[in-house]
């Protein structure tokens, strides 16, 4: 081995680096499944938001199909419930029950893949990266869209979802990882809307997020983006399984192109 070699040494040889993109993350499972026909799995996982739960599952043990499943069960009016405005008109317990029922590792160190999952610190101001300790509290705190939900508290301190300031997490594990493969599932892309509450509030969130995601982007050894999952619509659970197969068949196209022979 060359002295060089020896001092730049990284502990994973592939990363893997999910986005938040709400139910279009299911883009995510998909690519993981065709990643998995080349032979291409992670040493690692970061995610963010509903990256988070996808690479939570995957981690703990779940193949790329069963995730899709399971995406078909968090629906957003069964899996919040609204109350009287206290930091957020919808709490998530009913997400975390969920989480606590299906996740079979309670922590971080009972997972088979090690995973990092991002939110944000909404009383210092800062994206904070969680990798031991209790799994569920960090996964929540990551998904809760500020505004709608209420913040979720950890050891006193108030988070909200980690898309407000990284939506990509890929400089959370880019230094530890020889090569870091980078799915976004959420393109900056400008359609038409309507006039709600809740379409100008993640309208609003999609361009902030997205502004975020400039620098990661740059940071990936393969990044992939499916431009068509812009066509969907954040909660829109019905439309999944397009979903999870536009994420499989994109990723596919891609390793295709950069697999074959010159």
């Amino acid at each position: 081995m060359d002295i060089l070699d020896f001092i730049i040494s990284k502990p994973y040889n592939v990363g893997i680096a999910l986005s938040g993109g709400g139910v279009k993350s299911l883009c995510h499972a998909g690519a993981l499944k065709a990643l998995e026909e080349q032979g291409i799995k992670p040493d690692i996982i970061s995610g963010v938001s509903a990256g988070a739960v996808v690479g939570a599952f995957y981690a703990d043990g779940y193949s790329p199909s069963e995730i899709a499943v399971l995406f078909e069960d968090i629906k957003f009016r069964t899996m919040t419930r609204i109350h009287i405005p206290d930091g957020g008109f919808f709490q998530t317990d009913i997400f975390q029950d969920f989480l606590y029922r299906k996740l079979r590792a309670k922590t971080f160190e009972e997972l088979r893949i090690p995973l990092r999952v991002v939110a944000t610190d909404l009383d210092n101001g800062k994206s904070v990266t969680f990798s031991s300790g209790n799994l569920i509290d960090p996964i929540v705190a990551s998904c809760s869209l500020p505004v709608l939900f209420k913040p979720k508290t950890i050891d006193g301190v108030n988070y909200v979802d980690g898309g407000v300031l990284k939506n990509f997490p890929v400089s959370t594990i880019r230094n530890d990882c020889k090569k870091v493969i980078g799915i976004n599932a959420s393109p900056l892309v400008a359609h038409n809307y309507k006039l709600s509450i809740l379409n100008i509030a993640f309208r609003s969130y999609h361009f902030m997020f997205k502004a975020n995601m400039l620098h990661d982007k740059e940071l990936c050894d393969l990044l992939i983006e499916p431009v068509d999952i812009g066509n969907y619509e954040t909660f829109g659970v019905d439309k999944g399984r397009e979903i999870f197969e536009l994420g499989y068949q994109s990723t596919r196209q891609l390793l295709a192109s950069k697999l074959k022979p010159k």
